[in-house]
């Protein structure tokens, strides 16, 4: 038996039955089946095949020193041992993180669904219908809440969303300033993502007090917080005027839930509002991931980051939904993109827009009203008690003096209570609400901020001698007329019709319904890397040990976190062979980015700031020169060779010619192409003579887990795509992770944050030299800050990898990468005799994806790659990436996970469609209106009474066995994208639309 012989070996002696392997569940092909590609080959043995596709002189000497693999019932017993080490105490800290209430049957039917979580990014719009449905309705809501005029799918968090917000407003603004105004009263960590993000693009952010700022043409723009981070409700309108008087655009920061009683943004006159969407329904997870939003007016709509869901038509005149405007626009625009964001958070945007149908206008308003009132409640009861309540008016959020009270007395009685509250200093405190509270927990927080002589105990409940049966409380809290919502939001009938759960349930299969996700067939993204997301290690997620912790939360209530982190990054720092990982960047667009940065901080900790150019490989991702720009950086082209690698004299050139001024080099391994570039190590070397650091983009990591580490063949940093090769899963869009590794003498410059609770030790602003059981503490001084909101990016998801790797163990990662790779092999030679194999290594093989050559085909036969994209919907399938890196090519990547039969099922497809443009280059069949021109064929377009095609209904709908026995239907025929992009829309169409 080849496969995971000697781990399978060792469990056999432990008395373990080969059932409880993992590794055997997660790859797909059978050790029968692996021998049988290999035959296909002509290689005889699996070890040829590596050593025939991975250059020797990378390889790696020994096997990867991991725990051996757990079983998932043993992994799962581990983490739940782990889990039980964090304490799950009631968290007032507030800073835009609150406990809320999932509904179930959002819960259980999105978050916890594969058909939702495992769906690719919907580029592929026919076949990604209920997403995008669910995603303009989430847009809508922004829409509506914020009183702006359009709204995109979703952002990472809500610090990043308002650093995105400052580069748009650099973009557009209309003077010349090079300075951005936060005010001192926006959440702490957003505060620090600005300062982090704006000082490699030479932006000056003066924090400050909004009240006594006087605007002038030294400012681009602003940043407000609304309510404030202490709770304070301030007339901003003032203020906006001024700054739109010197042409600075104004950012409001607001939280989501108070706009449903609040006057919007957009009303007293914002040009952007920024926010998290967390307390729609989606856990805390320490500190995600969660869906910011990012709303702004019309005239700025082509500067908008991410994506934005559109509406258009497709062939059939039917209404459709498509990704509009810039979608890409990264890989487009490459150093020319004003930002590189190539992702959002698509789950948790599904989970939050579902929140505000489950709930409807009048159920959002009576949750604001409550926790409104519940906080007039509770400051009536501290004032009664002699303390000091901030200003007012607020909403849920309370700024406490504590007098003559000592905060260690008063942290002492939350303690007790098994409370959280915000520190502000060693006077004051706060304590912000939530959906969750209840008039037993406003009793609590007075009981902790009474005396003896003010608190009563009747039945062994200790409460303050006060009425406090809010049950039928009515607050007297009035809000000016400045602050007071009075526009309507959410009128769309989608937000009115699915009150029960029944027709909540069904409206949600029925957007299910419309995508394809990896629950129906092999998803064969080159790059994208759509691997089993096993339940095992999505169950955690779910767990309230981890996904009910602030990620503020004081450091002794989250050790189960911290123990979770340290052996991830340890197993991670062995995987790559680095010296530090850091958790936060929560998506690869953030890993890139805060990789770059850590790069710069070395050269200017040197005394080298001179050094700004980066070299990129023509072939490269197009968010590696988008974020080389936003570090601050100069992009510089390198060539690529007729085979797809990096041309070596070109690179020795550039390097030669900036050596003086060279701070990186970008390159992906194995290659964006798919080969392994055997000059690698010849590669990284001519850069670091040249005073070059070398950054590892970690996409096709999946092909080196356990073969190789960037580490040891000469990259000084690398991100990793956690939802891609340690299966995260896509989410449809997201969520991800990236965290980045480093080399021993960038350790120092890792992310960190200084916003914590007081409570919270040192080692949460520790980074972990992993490569010893020592922490080291990461300088403030010469880390590059916070590149995300929250310290440890999107935490709760990292337990799918801890999970992953956990049940995997070395050897089961090590057969997952060979399997990787020999399934692309067999699938490139089995279609390379039907669409040319653009690119192979020196060997002749490829590595974990490979580029089939569509280009000639439009010569002898005006088929597009569109066109075979389209068409494979109708076979069941999602298409591989198309004409990317190459135009005119598809990228495949099958993954370890696939088994032979579906590999099988795809060559076929292809097989077929190519039989099917061999007709059209007969000329047996009409050029224009023939299967591919016409596809993706819905069920609506076949059942009309008149077919005026050449091409029976059969042919359309039916064109293997398999799709009469499970077909997929594609919710609409082919989109017209520029129809839509000329009519932009990006909220709900009335009902009938959708008839």
């Amino acid at each position: 038996m080849v496969l995971y012989s000697s781990e399978i070996e060792s469990n056999q002696q432990q008395n373990l039955t080969p059932i409880d392997g993992f590794a055997r569940r997660h790859i797909g092909p059978t050790p029968r089946e692996i021998q049988e590609m290999l035959d296909i080959l002509g290689i005889d043995k699996f070890d040829d095949l590596i050593d025939k596709t991975v250059p020797a002189a990378i390889r790696l000497p020994h096997p990867l020193e991991l725990l051996a693999a757990k079983s998932e019932y043993a992994a799962l017993a581990e983490l739940q041992e782990i889990a039980s080490k964090n304490q799950v105490f009631r968290s007032y800290i507030g800073t835009g993180y609150h406990d809320c209430i999932t509904p179930p049957v959002i819960g259980r039917n999105i978050l916890e669904n594969p058909g939702w979580y495992t769906a690719y990014t919907p580029y592929q719009a026919e076949i990604a219908q209920g997403r995008l449905e669910a995603l303009l309705n989430f847009q809508t809501m922004i829409i509506d809440l914020t009183g702006l005029e359009i709204a995109n799918a979703s952002l990472l968090d809500e610090g990043t969303a308002a650093a995105e917000a400052m580069a748009v407003s650099y973009g557009v603004s209309k003077n010349k300033g090079k300075a951005f105004f936060v005010a001192q009263d926006c959440h702490p960590q957003t505060i620090e993502v600005v300062q982090t993000r704006a000082k490699p693009l030479g932006i000056d952010v003066i924090v400050g007090d909004h009240r006594d700022f006087k605007c002038d043409r030294t400012i681009f723009g602003a940043l407000l917080q609304y309510p404030a981070t202490d709770g304070a409700i301030y007339y901003y309108t003032d203020f906006i005027a001024s700054a739109h008087e010197v042409g600075a655009l104004v950012t409001v920061a607001a939280d989501i839930l108070s706009l449903c009683v609040l006057t919007p943004p957009g009303e007293f006159g914002a040009d952007i509002a920024v926010g998290s969407t967390q307390r729609f329904g989606i856990p805390m997870g320490f500190g995600g991931p969660h869906a910011a939003y990012f709303a702004t007016r019309e005239e700025f709509k082509r500067q908008v980051p991410g994506r934005i869901v559109g509406v258009s038509k497709d062939a059939n005149g039917k209404s459709a939904l498509r990704l509009a405007l810039q979608t890409r626009e990264q890989h487009i625009r490459r150093e020319k993109a004003t930002s590189n964001i190539c992702t959002a958070q698509v789950l948790l945007a599904v989970m939050a827009g579902m929140y505000a149908v489950y709930h409807g206008p009048q159920g959002l308003k009576e949750i604001a009203e409550k926790v409104r009132d519940l906080t007039a409640l509770l400051a009536s009861g501290l004032k009664s008690l002699g303390y000091k309540i901030g200003a007012e008016p607020f909403f849920d959020t309370l700024r406490v003096e504590l007098g003559d009270k000592q905060l260690s007395e008063i942290l002492e009685a939350a303690q007790n209570y098994q409370i959280n509250l915000r520190v502000f200093d060693e006077k004051t405190v706060g304590i912000s609400l939530d959906e969750t509270v209840t008039a037993g927990d406003v009793k609590k927080l007075l009981a902790i901020f009474a005396d003896e002589k003010d608190a009563i105990n009747a039945d062994g409940d200790i409460f303050v001698s006060m009425s406090l049966d809010a049950d039928d409380f009515t607050s007297s809290l009035v809000y000016p007329a400045f602050c007071d919502r009075t526009t309507s939001y959410l009128t769309h009938p989608v937000f009115n019709s699915y009150h029960s759960e029944t027709e909540l349930l069904r409206y949600m299969h029925r957007l299910e319904a419309k995508d394809l996700s990896l629950n129906t067939s092999m998803i064969p993204l080159g790059s994208c890397t759509m691997k089993l997301n096993a339940t095992a290690e999505m169950l955690p997620v779910s767990w309230p040990e981890f996904s009910k912790i602030h990620p503020f939360a004081p450091s002794h209530q989250t050790r189960g976190y911290q123990m979770m982190f340290v052996q991830l990054e340890q197993w991670l720092a062995e995987i790559t062979g680095f010296a530090g990982i850091s958790l936060q960047p929560n998506a690869g667009s953030q890993g890139e980015y805060a990789g770059l940065l850590v790069i710069r901080q070395y050269h200017e900790h040197r005394g080298e700031s001179h050094r700004n150019i980066c070299l990129i490989p023509q072939s490269a991702h197009g968010t590696n020169p988008a974020s080389a720009v936003m570090a601050g950086m100069k992009v510089v082209a390198v060539d690529c060779d007729s085979q797809g690698n990096i041309d070596v004299a070109d690179l020795q050139k550039k390097a030669e010619k900036y050596k003086n001024e060279l701070a990186a080099l970008m390159v992906t391994y194995p290659s964006t192409h798919g080969v392994f570039e055997a000059e690698i190590k010849e590669i990284c070397e001519i850069v670091h003579q040249a005073g070059g650091q070398v950054y590892m983009d970690g996409a096709n990591m999946n092909a080196q887990v356990g073969l190789c580490r960037p580490g040891d063949f000469g990259a000084d940093v690398c991100h990793l795509n956690l939802h891609k090769t340690f299966c995260i899963p896509h989410g449809g869009g997201g969520p991800g992770m990236g965290p980045i590794g480093v080399m021993s003498h960038l350790v120092e410059f890792l992310p960190s944050t200084s916003i914590f609770n007081s409570e919270q030790s040192a080692a949460n602003s520790q980074q972990r030299t992993v490569n010893s059981e020592q922490s080291t503490v990461n300088s403030q001084q010469t880390s590059v800050g916070a590149v995300s909101a929250a310290p440890w990016g999107s935490a709760s998801i990292l337990t799918i990898s801890w999970m992953y790797i956990r049940m995997m163990g070395g050897v089961g990662l090590t057969e997952a990468t060979k399997v990787a790779i020999l399934n692309a092999n067999y699938m490139a030679k089995r279609l390379e005799s039907y669409y040319p194999v653009l690119y192979k290594g020196k060997s002749g093989l490829v590595a974990h994806e490979c580029i089939l050559d569509l280009r000639l085909l439009k010569k002898t036969a005006g088929i597009e790659v569109e066109d075979i994209a389209k068409r494979l919907m109708d076979y069941g399938y999602h298409a591989p990436t198309v004409s990317w890196p190459v135009a005119g090519t598809v990228m495949v990547e099958p993954t370890e996970s696939e088994s032979k039969q579906e590999l099988d099922r795809f060559c076929d497809a292809m097989i077929a469609i190519r039989a099917e443009i061999a007709e059209i280059e007969n000329g047996n069949v009409d050029a224009q209106n023939n299967v591919l021109k016409n596809a993706p064929h819905t069920a609506e377009s076949l059942m009309v009474d008149e077919w005026n095609h050449p091409y029976t209904r059969a042919q359309a709908a039916y064109p293997t066995a398999w799709t009469r026995e499970h077909k997929f239907w594609p919710a609409v025929g082919r989109i017209d994208n520029a129809f839509g992009d000329r009519n932009f829309v990006c909220s709900c169409l009335p009902m009938e639309a959708y008839t």
